[in-house]
């Protein structure tokens, strides 16, 4: 039986309502993202590109 993921939503998604929103779940061996208006699809990465990318996206690159 698959584990269920418990998803967090990003404190920049505004707190409102609705599916503009990113979404993080901790998964044996990776970290699941997915965007709330699409939430079948997921990507999976590991904690240390996850990091490079969010380096990037805070350099406005």
């Amino acid at each position: 039986m698959a584990q269920a993921l418990h998803w967090q939503k990003s404190t920049f998604s505004g707190g409102a309502e609705g599916n503009a929103c990113v979404e993080l779940a901790a998964a044996p061996a990776c970290i699941r993202l997915r965007e709330s208006d699409s939430p079948a699809t997921h990507l999976r990465t590991t904690p240390i590109p996850l990091a490079g990318l969010l380096l990037h996206l805070k350099a406005g690159r």
